[in-house]
């Protein structure tokens, strides 16, 4: 197959853009590789950890549960932000897509950190660090030069959010190369945090938005709220000093309250986008699931801060890491690949099926932690679960993100 590029027309639209590349059909938008190694990676990641678990298998960079913290929340995500990202941000500016070799160069500098994270060979901490910090510098810039270019300032915060994401993951390597728990360090909880805002920002968007445009063609006369209307935007805000406070004070009494109040506050957000009226269609439902994760994690962190003798703070985290970012960006996945793909924007029984995988993940890891006697079992059932949701997605899915035709 011919590599080169048709150069397009100075007024191509994003989808001539993307139908001009001639290449690979998986390089065409930013959403196909990075959804499909992205999904990949997280099965790959999880039995590697489950490995681990056992005792026959060991990262060479980090310590063993700083590895598994940060594949997940920066090697993983990462992956999901930037085929976000890259699709949205040329329909956000009216710019053109990154495609082609330029998409393939970011793929490949992603791939890079997951290979040094587990096997850095002869490179040091810094050096590993270097490697693992070009992707989403390269994608802080390539996403910089866009809303630039089209003067769409309405984005910054998202560009804010990301440049915020590649910080902690800095700060992350500074931990675990010192020797301090990075897995329960600062960098983790501000990249989790950072990873809070962007479900809290972009879902506040989308997920009120595609909830209404489903219940209209459905004829309901009872719809969501408008995105961003003042009581989000005062939710928003309490999110923001709540993380904030979580971040510098994970232990305060006043950082639990701050997140009680962060969970009530989400909550009633949540209600007011009528999710109780999606049922029928998961592909609508799950999108209210998982953001639900916000407000229920944020209760269930508070809830450990100020009861700290329940040991509970890690179990509770994981509300956000894999209910939260999990389940949330499932949805995006599945409903992305489904709308840019030409698919009807219906969820079948497969897609059905791997939401539910997820979700029994994230209560199977609960359950693990509750029952101390049975935990390697019900992690090593998450995990199964876990592997089950995003490996379900990657055959179900893949032939659409594989081929220039679904």
């Amino acid at each position: 197959m011919s590599a080169a590029r048709t150069a397009p027309r100075p007024a191509a639209t994003t989808m001539e853009r993307s139908r001009a590349w001639t290449g690979p059909a998986i390089l065409s938008y930013g959403f196909r590789p990075f959804f499909f190694f992205g999904a990949v990676w997280a099965v790959v990641a999880m039995a590697l950890w489950v490995a681990i678990l056992a005792g026959r298998a060991a990262p060479g960079a980090m310590l063993p549960a700083d590895w598994h913290a940060h594949e997940f929340l920066f090697g993983y995500l990462g992956a999901i932000v930037a085929g976000f990202l890259l699709t949205a941000v040329p329909n956000w500016t009216g710019r053109l897509p990154v495609v082609g070799w330029g998409l393939g160069a970011l793929v490949l500098a992603w791939f890079a950190g997951r290979v040094v994270l587990w096997s850095p060979g002869p490179l040091g901490a810094l050096a590993v660090a270097g490697v693992d910090l070009v992707f989403p510098l390269a994608l802080a810039g390539v996403i910089l030069r866009e809303i630039l270019a089209g003067k769409n300032w309405r984005n910054l915060p998202v560009l804010g959010l990301l440049v915020l994401l590649t910080v902690a993951n800095g700060l992350f390597h500074w931990e675990a190369a010192t020797g301090a728990s990075a897995a329960q360090g600062y960098g983790l909880r501000l990249g989790l945090g950072t990873g809070i805002m962007m479900i809290a920002l972009i879902g506040g968007r989308i997920v009120p938005s595609f909830t209404r445009n489903w219940l209209v063609k459905r004829g309901a006369t009872t719809l969501p709220v408008p995105p961003m209307a003042r009581f989000d935007r005062a939710a928003l805000a309490v999110t923001g000093l709540a993380l904030l406070l979580w971040i510098a004070l994970p232990d305060a009494a006043l950082t639990g309250v701050a997140l009680l109040a962060v969970g009530a506050v989400q909550a009633v957000r949540l209600w007011r986008w009528r999710g109780v009226d999606t049922g029928v269609e998961p592909l609508v439902a799950v999108l209210h699931a998982g953001y639900a994760f916000v407000p229920l994690g944020a209760l269930a962190i508070g809830a450990a801060i100020l009861l700290p003798d329940t040991g509970a703070t890690a179990a509770a985290q994981h509300l956000w890491m894999a209910g939260a970012i999990g389940l949330m960006t499932l949805a995006v996945m599945t409903r992305a690949t489904l709308g840019h793909t030409g698919q009807a924007l219906a969820a079948g029984a497969g897609t059905t099926a791997i939401y539910l995988a997820l979700v029994a993940a994230v209560v199977l890891r609960l359950a693990g932690a509750a029952v101390p006697d049975a935990a390697l079992t019900l992690y090593a059932l998450a995990g199964l679960c876990w592997a089950g949701a995003f490996g379900g997605f990657a055959v179900i899915y893949g032939r659409l993100l594989l081929r220039a035709k679904g």
